[in-house]
C-alpha cells in the first residue's frame, strides 16, 4: 500500500510516536494539547489545511509547544477515490500551509501513482502499527486504552483523533494510555518535519 513509507520507528530502542490526525479544531485541539502539555508528552499532528486555515493560531500553539506537525491534505481526501493529479494538488495546497515534509494520507491509502507523486516531491510518508480506534461509535474510552495496551511494541507509531468523534474518549484515554506506556518503559518520540526521522523527546 506505501512502500517505503515509515510504519514504526527503530525498535532498538523502547520507544513510540503519539500521532493525532484530522486537526486541528477549536474544540479538540486545544484540550489534547493540554494533556500533553501537563504529562510532558510531545507529539505529531497531521493536520487538516483546511483546518489550519479556519482556525487560525492552532498550529502556531502546537509548533510553540513544541510539537511536530505534517500535511494530510487540503480536504481530507481518501486517494482511491480521486484521480491523482486532483489529490495531489489537494497535497500541495495543503503544504503551502503547513511547514515541513511529512505526510499522511488519510484513511491510510495511497494509489501507486499518487504515491510516487508523493515521493516526487520529496515527501515523507508517516504510516502506523496501532490505531487505536478512537473514532468508532461503539469503543468505549476503556476500549482505546486497551487497543494501546494490546499493540503498542517498541517503535509503534500510535494514531490517535484530533476530532469531536474522538475528544470525549481521548479527554480520559490519552492520558491512561501515556500513564501505562510510560509504566511499561517507553519513552515518546517527535518526528523531524524535514526529514521523517525520530527525535529524542521524554
Amino acid at each position: 500500500m506505501a512502500p517505503g513509507a515509515l510504519w514504526r520507528l527503530s525498535g532498538e530502542e523502547r520507544c513510540v510516536c503519539l500521532t493525532f490526525d484530522d486537526g486541528p479544531t477549536e474544540s479538540t485541539t486545544p484540550r489534547l494539547l493540554d494533556i500533553l502539555r501537563h504529562h510532558g508528552v510531545k507529539a505529531t499532528f497531521f493536520m487538516v489545511a483546511d483546518n489550519v486555515r479556519r482556525y487560525a493560531g492552532l498550529m502556531e500553539r502546537v509548533l510553540e509547544e513544541g510539537h511536530a506537525v505534517g500535511n494530510h491534505t487540503y480536504h481530507h481526501l481518501a486517494g482511491h477515490r480521486h484521480g491523482w493529479r486532483h489529490y495531489i494538488s489537494d497535497a500541495e495546497m495543503a503544504a503551502e500551509l503547513i511547514p515541513g515534509r511529512l505526510f499522511r494520507p488519510p484513511h491510510g491509502t495511497l494509489t501507486p501513482r499518487e504515491r510516487r507523486a508523493v515521493e516526487e516531491r520529496g515527501w515523507h510518508t508517516v504510516m502506523y502499527d496501532v490505531v487505536t480506534r478512537d473514532y468508532a461509535r461503539r469503543i468505549t474510552a476503556g476500549g482505546v486504552v486497551a487497543n494501546v495496551r494490546r499493540y503498542a511494541r517498541p517503535g509503534s507509531v500510535i494514531v490517535f483523533h484530533d476530532s469531536l468523534r474522538s475528544i470525549d474518549k481521548l479527554l480520559t484515554a490519552l492520558p491512561e494510555a501515556i500513564e501505562w506506556l510510560r509504566s511499561e518503559g517507553y519513552a515518546f518520540r517527535t518526528l523531524n518535519m524535514e526529514t521523517g526521522e525520530s527525535l529524542v523527546g521524554n
